[in-house]
């Protein structure tokens, strides 16, 4: 059993990996994107593919069973959380190269601990704090905020505060509808959201490489969705959790590959400390958990 487990905590930790770097490819291409191609558009594209792939594999083994749902609003609500996620991070990448955005993105976990102890009542130690605390002041190096600052340079905070919002309704939507369900229903909603504003955003006025480029955005985003889902199927969070920031790495490389650019000393130092934080505040928080299931087996022992 042990080497069971050890398998699908390796296969998890796989499909996260190519989740991250489908993430970092997926960013890459919006910051290429971003000058030809309108954002309503951009996104239709991902969205609208997401839910024709996510229904093309499912539909045919699942039927009907696929499109029910316990929480109809809370479906809308994690839709529309991701939209706006999504449109911070188009615009956002405009301003900021993708490293940077994919580093301050990455206090989305910190973020969530943040709202758990804020909305739930979960209790939150000093140590946590002080990660919680660090990882903000590294996301403010990346930034660096002064006189020369622009507003869309705040988007990824905005991205963050989203983020968490929706990875807090996948987790319940998960456990009432099922993953597939509410990655279904994602990508239908957002779909339809967007076709509200597409006939006037809609261009055919772009070259071959932007269609491909499209093409390339649904895919990455979609695969790297499912592999996230998937990953978190085989292995719990706090293995998974630390992997999640290679996405930086990924997103260094494309940028370096890709636009030519190589972070300077401030921005590694605030990609650091953002990185460490995480790292830091999820193992204290997997301690923190098995602290109180120590001295009930201690007694079990001893009975």
């Amino acid at each position: 059993m042990s080497a069971m487990g050890s398998s699908r905590a390796l296969q998890g930790i796989a499909l996260m990996v190519a989740a991250v770097a489908c993430f970092a490819a997926l960013d890459t291409m919006t910051k290429i994107t971003g000058a030809a191609v309108p954002v309503v558009m951009a996104l239709w594209v991902r969205y609208l593919a997401q839910a024709a792939l996510t229904g093309a594999v499912l539909l045919p083994a699942r039927g009907r069973t696929l499109l029910r749902t316990r929480r109809p609003w809370l479906q809308a609500t994690r839709a529309v959380t991701m939209v706006l996620s999504s449109v911070c991070a188009f615009f956002s990448l405009q301003v900021l190269p993708v490293g940077e955005f994919t580093a301050v993105v990455s206090l989305t976990p910190l973020a969530i601990a943040l709202a758990a102890a804020t909305l739930f009542g979960e209790r939150m130690s000093a140590l946590r704090w002080l990660c919680l605390l660090a990882g903000f002041a590294g996301a403010l190096v990346v930034i660096r905020p002064g006189a020369g600052l622009e507003p869309a340079m705040l988007l990824p905070l905005a991205a963050v505060c989203l983020n968490a919002a929706y990875q807090l309704l996948t987790s319940v939507l998960t456990r009432t509808d099922g993953a597939g369900t509410t990655h279904f229903y994602t990508g239908c909603i957002a779909a339809v959201l967007l076709s509200a504003a597409l006939p006037l955003a809609w261009t055919w006025h772009i070259d071959a490489l932007h269609w491909w480029l499209l093409a390339g955005m649904a895919l990455a985003g979609c695969a790297g969705h499912m592999f996230l889902v998937l990953a978190y199927a085989r292995a719990p969070v706090g293995v998974l959790t630390p992997y999640l920031y290679l996405q930086i790495a990924f997103a260094m490389l494309g940028g370096w590959l890709v636009f030519g650019w190589l972070p300077d000393a401030w921005s590694l130092l605030g990609v650091a400390m953002i990185a460490a934080s995480g790292v830091a505040g999820t193992a204290v928080a997997a301690r923190e958990r098995a602290l109180p299931a120590r001295p009930a087996a201690r007694q079990a022992g001893a009975a």
